[in-house]
C-alpha cells in the first residue's frame, strides 16, 4: 500500500511539474550551449546547475568567471539577485512542513517556478501533500540539471557555436521584466528600479553600477513591503 501511495504521488507531481520541466530543459540547454560558447568544458554547466540551481545567478556567474577574480562582488550580487527567495520562503511557511530529507528538498529546491507551482497546486486529500511538494521540487531540479548537462555535451560534441547566444541572458531578463510589469497593480517598483539603475550607471560607471543598484533596490523594496504590511494590518 505504501509503495502504491508513493507511486500515485510521483505521478501526480510529474503531471503538475511537467510544463515547468519542459521549460527548464529548453532554457538549461541554451545555458549549456552558452557556457560552451564561452569556452567552458561540458561539465561546467552541469556542475553549476547541480550546485547553484538559480538560472539568473548561473548566467551571471558564467560571465564573472571570465573576469578578474572578485569573490566579494560575486557573493553580494548572488545574495541580492537571489534575495527574492527569502520572501518565497515566508510565503511557503504555511504549506511546507516536510521532515527529514523532505525538509531540505523543499528548502533548497524553491526556485521561481517551483514556488509558483507548489503555491497554487491543490493536492487531493488521499495523497501526501508534503511528498507531492517534495517530488515537484525534485522533478524541476533534475530537469534543470539534465538540460544544462545536455546543452554542454551538445555544444562540445557537435562543436556548436551560435553567434549572439550571449544575448540570451539579456533577452531572458527583458521577457521576465515585461511579464512582471504586466502583472503589477501599480508600477512604482518597476519605475523606481529603472530610475535607480540609470542613476547608478551615470554616477559610478559601468564597473560597479549593477551591485550598487541591486543593493539600493533591495533596500527600497524591503521598505515598500513593510509599508504594505503595516497598511494591511491597519485595515484589519
Amino acid at each position: 500500500m505504501m509503495r502504491e501511495g508513493i507511486e500515485l504521488e510521483w505521478k501526480y507531481a510529474f503531471k503538475k511539474s511537467f510544463p515547468v520541466m519542459i521549460g527548464y530543459v529548453i532554457l538549461a540547454v541554451s545555458y549549456g550551449l552558452y557556457m560552451h560558447n564561452l569556452h567552458f568544458d561540458w561539465w561546467f554547466p552541469l556542475l553549476m546547475a547541480a550546485t547553484i540551481y538559480g538560472g539568473s545567478v548561473e548566467f551571471l556567474i558564467a560571465n564573472m568567471l571570465l573576469l578578474k577574480f572578485a569573490p566579494v562582488t560575486v557573493l553580494l550580487i548572488t545574495l541580492v539577485v537571489g534575495f527574492r527567495q527569502f520572501f518565497y520562503g515566508i510565503a511557503m511557511l504555511d504549506r511546507y512542513h516536510g521532515q527529514g530529507w523532505q525538509k531540505w528538498v523543499q528548502i533548497l529546491g524553491l526556485s521561481d517556478e517551483t514556488f509558483a507551482v507548489n503555491l497554487e497546486v491543490e493536492v487531493p486529500e488521499h495523497l501526501d501533500q508534503q511528498l507531492v511538494y517534495s517530488y515537484i521540487s525534485i522533478y524541476d531540479y533534475l530537469a534543470w540539471v539534465f538540460g544544462a548537462g545536455l546543452g554542454g555535451v551538445l555544444g562540445q560534441q557537435l562543436a556548436i557555436q551560435i553567434n549572439g547566444l550571449d544575448f540570451i541572458m539579456t533577452a531572458l531578463f527583458i521577457v521576465l521584466a515585461l511579464e512582471q510589469i504586466l502583472k503589477e497593480s501599480n508600477h512604482i517598483s518597476s519605475i523606481s528600479g529603472f530610475i535607480i539603475t540609470a542613476i547608478c550607471l551615470l554616477a559610478i560607471g559601468q564597473t560597479y553600477f549593477l551591485l550598487l543598484a541591486l543593493l539600493l533596490m533591495v533596500i527600497e523594496y524591503t521598505w515598500l513591503y513593510r509599508r504594505l504590511q503595516r497598511r494591511a494590518g491597519g485595515n484589519k
